[in-house]
């Protein structure tokens, strides 16, 4: 299986704080579990051509990701000085669309750290879930090409509810999904949408450095934490553990 590696030279250094009774893991996908803008600038790059438009390079792609299919098309429509809404864009989501589906998982990889993170944390006993702005037309077959669909118990894409992230209600039907409260589940992403989400919602949240984030860093944005790893994540939690189950065995 191919593993992406993290940013070199990124520097973690906000203070990880979470309440220890955590039950619960959401994970946000593009960024977070997978690297996927090889995919996404992929379908991108043959869709404009498709569509007699100017190509743009990967590297200004993977800073569209993060606002969805639609988010996405606008951004480019809009970096090549043409119309955001209308025929431009319904042409041009058409080819992307019709690419992406083509292509989705082709690329993609897990993170570095991910797998021996949500092995860790199923080990632990946490129910685990996705929580993407990605449709379920392409999240459910991703997951399951890079191999990583049965660690989650419920997924929440996009179209799955009638607002995505920032909005707090892709977390909130998590938590109805496992009969959980929401103060005891942990989100983790790589973006604004993510820690904006979480705080609506009122759950801790964690980001990772490694992520797309519109191509900026993610210390500047509000959170309880940022790891370099999913595989870091586990141990953190797996720390914040140690102190209940100590304190059940000296009762």
């Amino acid at each position: 299986m191919r593993i992406r590696s993290p940013q070199a030279g990124v520097v973690v250094s906000a203070a990880v704080t979470t309440p220890a009774d955590i039950r619960a893991v959401l994970f946000d996908l593009d960024g977070t579990l997978l690297h996927t803008s090889p995919d996404l600038a992929a379908a991108a790059a043959m869709a404009l051509a498709e569509c007699g438009l100017r190509g743009i390079d990967a590297a200004t792609i993977e800073t569209f990701i993060g606002a969805g299919i639609d988010g996405l098309v606008r951004r480019c429509l809009a970096h090549l000085g043409h119309a955001q809404e209308g025929a431009p864009f319904e042409t041009l989501r058409a080819a992307y669309v019709r690419h992406y589906e083509a292509v989705n998982g082709t690329h993609a990889a897990p993170y570095p750290g991910v797998l021996a993170g949500l092995e860790a944390m199923r080990a632990m006993g946490l129910s685990l879930g996705v929580c993407t702005n990605k449709a379920a037309r392409f999240t459910e077959p991703l997951l399951e090409r890079c191999n990583i669909g049965g660690y989650f118990d419920v997924v929440v894409s996009g179209d799955t509810l009638a607002r995505k992230k920032p909005h707090p209600d892709m977390i909130e039907h998590a938590a109805q999904h496992w009969g959980t409260s929401i103060s005891q589940i942990l989100m983790i992403g790589d973006s604004g949408n993510d820690s904006a989400a979480a705080r609506a919602a009122g759950c801790p949240v964690w980001l990772v450095p490694y992520g797309y984030n519109e191509g900026r860093p993610v210390q500047s944005l509000d959170c309880d934490g940022i790891v370099s790893g999913l595989d870091v994540a586990a141990q953190r939690l797996r720390d914040l553990q140690i102190p209940k189950v100590s304190s059940r065995v000296s009762d």
